[in-house]
């Protein structure tokens, strides 16, 4: 998704800080308990199967139990309630990242990894521990890269549990090797042309990857050689398909629980959108419609944010950044309720223990929320 425009980096981090501090607090020079400041130290080693390069040198501060609530939940609709619980708040976990994506679940680590695109870095959150640099570079792996947004934007895992990024910079869908330090291209190029900048992606049980690739991370001195902006699918056969050339910009992405329907949310201002597209066994279209769109709503209350990361639930709900933050909407196409950040708010992942906890990358910041489901995968 484009990046809001710049601002004071440190600024921001000193006056969401003082905004977070309890009055108790603020009265004194004492630091808030809750707030760990990350210094630079010697990269730690990990004996992990991806390599943990040790804390951030950027001013990234992970906050500390009892995490601070921001925002609001608004609920539209009773549907909301068996979806998530009585009381559900939203956590900041983490701030000062220049704008955090593609968060994604790690399992066998009890962790999440999300994507800091302007720094080229993943990061690795884990409860009790905070934040530390996962993989760094993440999505451009040159020299040279005239654009704001060269690193990895979305996360995921293929069927074997290997990490999938779609990397800005390098224009590509890749793989994190082995050595947990290297990449291996999975598709570059659409009948010889080089994508733009792929932004978001997802599996199927297959093992099928679908992806976008709009043009926000291409270059400013670098001419998009593909005609149009597209949603692609790469089959386990090595065959890559066009499943639309008609959005101007396809972003964030998500199935449906039975895999019949792949939904596309639009990050176009003038287009405020989520597309449904009816798939076929082979993985081509059948028909495609608007499944949800937002224009009334951002004219009815102002608010602002195109549909950018997207996950389904076990129900089959859709888990949309957009107008405001999050909105929840049915399977049938009902608004239930958002979630409402206060901030631009780029993507989404479920996880934790049980798989009932929804984290959110909300551009400096790292969210999560208590839910009564599980994502669809599971």
């Amino acid at each position: 998704m484009k990046l809001p425009l710049a601002v004071l980096f440190s600024l921001l981090v000193i006056q969401s800080l003082r905004a977070d501090t309890p009055a108790s607090l603020a009265s004194t020079n004492s630091p808030d308990p809750r707030v760990d400041t990350i210094e630079p130290e010697v990269p730690a080693q990990s004996a992990a199967k991806l390599v943990l390069l040790g804390p951030n040198p950027s001013p990234i501060t992970s906050m500390k139990a009892p995490f601070a609530a921001v925002g609001s939940v608004e609920r539209l609709d009773p549907a909301l309630d068996t979806l998530l619980p009585s009381g559900a708040v939203l956590e900041k976990l983490a701030e000062g990242f220049k704008w955090s994506e593609g968060p994604v679940w790690a399992a066998d680590q009890s962790a999440l990894l999300f994507s800091d695109v302007p720094e080229n870095r993943v990061y690795h959150w884990k409860d009790g521990e905070g934040i530390s640099i996962f993989l760094e570079p993440s999505g451009f792996t040159g020299t040279v890269y005239n654009g704001r947004e060269r690193g990895s934007n979305g996360l995921t895992f293929d069927r074997q549990g290997r990490l999938t990024l779609c990397q800005h910079g390098d224009r590509r869908v890749a793989r994190l090797a082995a050595d947990g330090k290297s990449f291996e291209t999975i598709v570059d190029r659409t009948e010889g042309k080089r994508f733009s900048s792929p932004n978001d992606l997802c599996f199927d049980r297959a093992g099928n990857l679908f992806f976008t690739d709009p043009p926000y991370g291409l270059p400013s001195d670098v001419k998009q050689e593909t005609e149009f902006n597209g949603v692609y699918r790469f089959g386990t056969n090595g065959k890559l398909t066009v499943i639309t050339r008609e959005m101007d910009r396809p972003n964030g992405l998500a199935l449906s629980p039975d895999e019949r329907t792949l939904y596309v949310g639009s990050t176009h201002d003038p287009k405020p959108v989520i597309m449904a597209y009816a798939l076929k066994s082979d993985g081509s279209v059948a028909s495609g419609r608007v499944f949800f769109d937002a224009t009334e709503l951002m004219s009815r209350t102002g608010r602002r944010g195109g549909f950018d990361g997207m996950k389904v639930d076990a129900q089959g709900n859709l888990w949309a950044t957009g107008p405001g933050g999050l909105l929840i909407i049915s399977p049938a196409g009902k608004h239930l309720g958002s979630l409402l950040t206060g901030q631009p708010t780029a993507n989404c992942a479920f996880g934790g223990a049980d798989g009932k906890t929804l984290f959110i990358t909300a551009n400096h910041w790292l969210l999560r929320i208590k839910t009564n489901v599980t994502d669809a995968g599971r």
